[in-house]
């Protein structure tokens, strides 16, 4: 079992930066690919970020790439999400999100066995 507890989000002027934190628990963290995902009200989940167990292989959704950085620290079981040039579209709850061991990065939700409860970034105009 997995545990993911998010932080980090807040209310952001446009243009700002946020980086969000993934504290895992479980000694295989660094076993897992891990990913991000974002929920905006009255629309569906869609996929952020995700890097594969080892860190080797790293994809973005279009509407991030070359704003939002994924990473992990497996010293400290922890994934961030670097948020720079943050735009009032990108206002969501954030999720990270675990797939099982040694597992590659994946843009499919229904891939990830283990979400957190999220948190909320807002980003005003």
């Amino acid at each position: 079992q997995v545990q993911l507890v998010e932080n980090g989000g807040g209310l952001v002027q446009a243009g700002g930066s946020l980086r969000l934190s993934c504290a895992a628990s479980g000694r295989t963290f660094s076993t897992y690919a891990m990913g991000w995902f974002r929920q905006a009200p009255g629309k569906e989940r869609e996929f952020v970020a995700a890097l594969n167990w080892s860190g080797s292989s790293i994809i973005y959704a279009d509407s991030v790439k070359g704003r939002f950085t994924i990473s992990r620290d497996s010293a400290k079981n922890t994934l961030y999400l670097q948020m720079n040039s943050l735009k009032p579209e990108d206002t969501a709850l954030y999720y990270c999100a675990a797939r099982t061991a040694y597992s590659s990065a994946s843009r499919q939700g229904v891939d990830y066995r283990y979400w957190g409860q999220g948190t909320q970034v807002t980003v005003s105009s």
